[in-house]
C-alpha cells in the first residue's frame, strides 16, 4: 500500500496545466539512463511538445495517435542532452510496466483537466 502525500490546496492544482494531448511521434532514446523513448505530443498549443518517457513496454506504432494526459508547465528538463518539456502521466501495473493514462471517451486535443 502506498502512503498518501501531504495535503495540497486547490490553488496548487490550479497552477498545473494538465491537458489532453495526442502522441504524434515516438523516437528511440538510447542515451537515456533508464530505458525511455522521445515522445512528441500535440497538446493543442500550436506546436508539438516533447517528453522523455519510460514507456518502452509499448511498441511505437501502438502509441502513435493515442490520447494522453500531460502536465505541460513543469518547465524544460535536460535528460541526457534531450530537452523534455512535458510530463506524460502514467501508473505502474502489477508487472511494473508504466501504463499511459488517457481519457475513456473522445476528448478534444488541448482540453484542460479540471
Amino acid at each position: 500500500m502506498t502512503v498518501l502525500k501531504p495535503q495540497a490546496t486547490y490553488d496548487d492544482f490550479a497552477r498545473l496545466d494538465i491537458r489532453i494531448g495526442k502522441i504524434v511521434d515516438v523516437q528511440p532514446f538510447p542515451r537515456a539512463r533508464n530505458p525511455s523513448v522521445k515522445v512528441g505530443v500535440d497538446v493543442g498549443a500550436d506546436r508539438i511538445m516533447w517528453s522523455s518517457a519510460q514507456i518502452t513496454n509499448y511498441q511505437p506504432a501502438d502509441l502513435l495517435g493515442s490520447p494522453v494526459v500531460c502536465v505541460c508547465n513543469f518547465g524544460p528538463k535536460n535528460i541526457a542532452g534531450f530537452t523534455s518539456e512535458l510530463l506524460i502521466l502514467g501508473a505502474r501495473n502489477a508487472e511494473g510496466n508504466v501504463i499511459v493514462l488517457g481519457p475513456r471517451s473522445e476528448v478534444a486535443i488541448g482540453e484542460p483537466i479540471f
